[in-house]
């Protein structure tokens, strides 16, 4: 592991329980001087953005494909300000698993969409994704680069099936759904809707659809 990196994850460390991801960036921006670029600070050794949680799982969007191409050449890191621990996961582009917000065009000539804190992998070939090995996996990320991995996203992502399912109407569903029309005409013309448009109720009645 680099010098620079070690001082950057005993830093982090050393603020544990700072719980204020706008405070510890400044702390990280100053001590590196570090250039600011939107939500990422970097510079040759590192990137890095700051997320918040109450726990270890998010599912914020953290950066956007396009935009992580251009520090995927170096280690970029999350890190996860929780209440008391700060996290850093490594987020190249070998560690994400799929591509999940607006990323429904996502080709290899067209590179969009976000990543979410749950697409990063929580570990890697058994390797955890935790700071005492952003190192070592960085290593194995510089062997496969953007490129590389390019093509296995987009798989991955085109290939996300619905996990909800169908909402099946059954016959007295419908019925009720084929109705609602009448008994909103009907309320319309009560005497509730018109109390109810005035602002003023009565004690003890009960408004009813």
């Amino acid at each position: 592991m680099s010098d620079v990196l070690q001082e950057l994850l005993a830093l982090i460390k050393a603020n544990d329980g700072i719980n204020d991801k706008a405070r510890l960036a400044r702390i990280v921006f100053e001590a590196f001087g570090l250039t600011k670029d939107r939500s990422v600070y970097y510079c040759p050794d590192f990137a890095i953005r700051f997320s918040s949680s109450a726990s270890r799982s998010f599912g914020n969007t953290v950066l956007s494909l396009s935009n992580l191409r251009k520090y995927d050449d170096r280690p970029f890191i999350v890190c996860l300000v929780t209440p008391t621990e700060n996290h850093c996961l490594l987020a190249n582009t070998t560690l994400l698993k799929k591509i999940s917000h607006s990323s429904q065009q996502l080709r290899e000539n067209n590179i969009r969409g976000s990543f979410n804190g749950s697409d990063i992998a929580r570990e890697f070939e058994g390797i955890p994704n935790s700071s005492e090995n952003l190192s070592r996996l960085f290593d194995i990320h510089a062997g496969i680069g953007f490129e590389g991995n390019l093509a296995r996203l987009v798989e991955a992502t085109n290939n996300i099936s619905p996990t909800g399912l169908k909402f099946l109407v059954n016959e007295s569903a419908a019925a009720a759904i084929l109705a609602a029309p009448q008994r909103a005409a009907r309320f319309v013309e009560s005497e509730d809707c018109t109390v109810l448009k005035s602002g003023v109720g009565r004690p003890g009645k009960q408004i009813s659809i």
